[in-house]
């Protein structure tokens, strides 16, 4: 049965699910049959985490753009969207034990408790607790002030997320809006949040093992914060200017070749050809400067000059 279940085939998974095979059949897949099953569940999940969790979620998130579809995800958020659908399709493929006949529906009613839990997983493998809660002794060490205890579980959460705050270590803008909520007082400063959370910090330094193991670690884990880019970059050289215009009108004699060789083909005199191309690509499209205007305007004003040059055109042409 399971060889005839292909990544896509969404009747061969369902067939399981009513059947109530599913997890049974998943457990003793072997590995590609197991990737076949996978795909099935893959197919018919992902349209379910993107409606009810990922579209949310980007909403919440102010990402308009990656709330309109998956072509619209932005790096970090597809990558969220994927774990997601993954959480999702490992807890159908252990917990699908008995006959399902709407798997749609049967997977609709899994999608928080799978992704729950394989968030709090991810959390877990990288040293970040798994619900974050403030330990009595912090909460001591900091005198009890609602804002930096409610500060200190955000540090918590925020280590244990994949998402960066661009090129900084914290998100401090969040942390500034949230900070109104919970005082009640205008927006405070970042130097004034900058010694906020340094002050939560040391107070959670005070147990050098818990800070190394929950706040350290976890960290460690993220990119590396990256420096903004300079609005305007200098222009890097890799060629002398020389070189490039060298390029430049070696380009162009190619383009004005083909183009006196089209017009030759035309039976248009070799003359009258070359003198209006030449005319026609050098003195409209070649680089600028004085050698190039004393250059083209003495050699199409001297006739033997002009002969000459026609004379090497038709010879390169082979005319």
């Amino acid at each position: 049965m399971l060889d005839t279940t292909g990544p896509a085939d969404v009747a061969g998974v369902r067939r399981l699910a009513r059947d109530g095979l599913l997890a049974g059949a998943a457990a003793a897949a072997r590995p590609r049959a197991l990737a076949r099953l996978r795909g099935g569940v893959y197919t018919v999940a992902w349209p379910l985490v993107f409606t009810r969790i990922t579209k949310p979620l980007e909403h919440r998130r102010r990402h308009a753009d990656c709330a309109r579809g998956l072509a619209g995800l932005r790096p970090d958020c597809l990558d969220r969207f994927h774990d997601d659908v993954e959480a999702v399709v490992d807890h159908a493929l252990r917990r699908a034990t008995g006959p399902i006949e709407n798997l749609e529906g049967w997977l609709a009613t899994r999608l928080t408790p799978a992704t729950v839990d394989a968030h709090r997983r991810r959390r877990g493998e990288i040293g970040a607790l798994q619900r974050p809660r403030l330990p009595a002794w912090l909460g001591d060490a900091l005198g009890g002030d609602p804002w930096l205890c409610d500060l200190a579980v955000q540090i918590l959460v925020w280590v244990g997320v994949p998402a960066t705050a661009g090129a900084e270590l914290w998100p401090l803008d969040g942390w500034t809006a949230r900070r109104t909520e919970v005082t009640g007082e205008p927006p405070a400063t970042r130097d004034t949040l900058d010694r906020e959370v340094d002050r939560v910090l040391t107070a959670m330094r005070t147990r050098p093992a818990w800070h190394a193991e929950h706040v350290e670690r976890p960290l460690g884990h993220k990119q590396a914060p990256v420096a903004p880019l300079p609005a305007e970059l200098p222009a890097l050289e890799l060629v002398a200017g020389h070189e490039l215009a060298d390029a430049r009108l070696a380009d162009l004699a190619e383009q004005a070749l083909r183009t006196i060789e089209t017009r030759l083909n035309r039976g248009e005199a070799p003359a009258k050809a070359v003198t209006t191309v030449v005319r026609t690509v050098f003195g409209e499209h070649a680089p600028a400067g004085p050698a190039r205007d004393d250059w083209l305007t003495a050699a199409l004003a001297d006739r033997e000059r002009l002969a000459g040059i026609v004379a090497e055109v038709l010879a390169i042409l082979g005319r």
